[in-house]
């Protein structure tokens, strides 16, 4: 069951790391792949699932290791979640959830506005490979959600809780309750707001997160993670049957010690990129820009987002500008990074730089452009992850001197 709901920084503090090996500050990093026992039969009993980590047996750093599970403590904590394991990358995290929760096929309703890799993975991957089959719909549309579900087919409801890249925001507790009253799994990727929401307070099952974004926020390390119950984590993680253990996609403990390094500053992060995006949404408004940003009181679910957010941590640090055109928005761009230097033409989030990407002709390829249009992305989508280095006026004059010669 999820915890009742506290600061995530709070949540954080308390599931302070184990000490290292001869009493330092930072835990150790077990880098062994493979682990000893003291006596043969024993080796046999954790195969057997008698003996695991919660007792420190370790058997082999695929299945279980010791410097990931101090990550995994800590991001479960942050999302007030019984249990967390971290992996290679998001989509990992996305897929090996799937096929654990999709036993033999199944059914998926999913949100028609999320990520392009996760859009491609769903629509035309898993349905090839794998027999499992997906419904997108609107999920701000609640009674088209309940339509698309089936009950006794539908496995689990996947969504954003602040998509990517059209900035929808998810009614989260609503959409949980249509689920589970027609028994489905809930899903909610919460990549663009940690600290900001914990979906397993408001009414998720599983909440998967890109940690390689705003977790990291060195633009360094790719990494997922799958948060949820006790049993999911240990159903994914069994010798014999879990998706994360007989998949792979297991993350390094050398990668695992530099974020659990990385997430106590987490919290002061979060509060610097959503500040800094509200200063910036509001002035581009005032500026005439069409402005897409869930901080500013006409975005269709502002109140929605605010009476369901972590107070203090603000509305998150992705701000959209709708350039109408591919033309005018690459011509922004590239007079942002090359001329006045605001920002970095890239994908991803998260980073202490502005990063800038036009979606439709990046991160959103693999959707058709019906899809794209469904899912409020415009050929001039430009989705700017504000950046918290420099100062907030200089960067601010910055991006007035690139509007300026472009408007000129």
């Amino acid at each position: 069951m999820p915890r009742s709901p506290s600061d995530p920084a709070a949540s954080i503090a308390e599931s302070r790391h184990d000490f290292g090996e001869h009493g330092g500050v930072n835990m150790s990093i077990e880098a062994s792949a493979t682990f000893t026992v003291m006596d043969p039969e024993t080796m046999g009993r954790v195969f057997a699932g008698e003996l695991g980590p919660d007792l420190d047996y370790f058997v082999y750093s695929r299945h279980f290791n010791p410097t990931v599970m101090n990550l995994s403590r800590q991001i479960a904590a942050m999302e007030g979640t019984e249990a967390a394991y971290c992996t290679t990358s998001g989509m990992s995290a996305i897929s090996s959830v799937i096929f654990q929760l999709c036993c033999g096929g199944g059914h998926v309703v999913a949100s028609q506005a999320v990520y392009g890799g996760t859009h491609a993975l769903l629509a035309h991957f898993l349905p090839r490979v794998a027999g499992i089959r997906t419904t997108f719909v609107d999920v701000s549309d609640l009674d088209k959600v309940k339509e698309a579900i089936v009950e006794g087919e539908t496995a689990l409801l996947y969504f954003e809780s602040v998509s990517n890249p059209a900035l929808t925001v998810a009614d989260i507790p609503k959409l949980a309750k249509i689920a589970h009253d027609k028994g489905v799994k809930v899903v909610v990727n919460n990549t663009f707001a940690p600290m900001i929401l914990s979906p397993g307070n408001l009414g998720a099952d599983v909440v998967v997160h890109s940690v390689s974004k705003y977790i990291s926020g060195g633009g360094d390390i790719l990494a997922g993670a799958v948060c949820g119950s006790a049993d999911l984590v240990n159903s994914m993680m069994d010798l014999q049957q879990g998706a994360l253990m007989l998949l792979g996609p297991t993350m390094n403990p050398k990668v695992a010690f530099e974020l659990a390094e990385r997430i106590p500053h987490l919290a002061l992060r979060m509060k610097e990129h959503s500040a800094r995006a509200m200063a910036y949404a509001t002035r581009m408004k005032s500026a005439g820009l069409k402005v897409i940003y869930p901080g500013l009181e006409d975005h269709p679910q502002h109140h929605l987002l605010k009476s369901m957010a972590n107070k203090g941590y603000g509305y998150g640090g992705v701000v959209c500008l709708d350039m109408e055109t591919e033309e005018k928005a690459y011509k922004l761009m590239s007079e942002l990074q090359n001329g006045t230097r605001f920002g970095l033409i890239a994908v991803s989030l998260g980073y202490y730089e502005t990063l800038m990407s036009c979606s439709g002709s990046s991160t959103s390829t693999e959707m058709r452009d019906e899809e794209k249009a469904r899912a409020g992305i415009s050929p001039g989508l430009v989705r700017l992850s504000v950046g918290c280095n420099g100062t907030l006026e200089q960067r601010w004059s910055q991006f007035e001197r690139a509007l300026a010669r472009i408007q000129e």
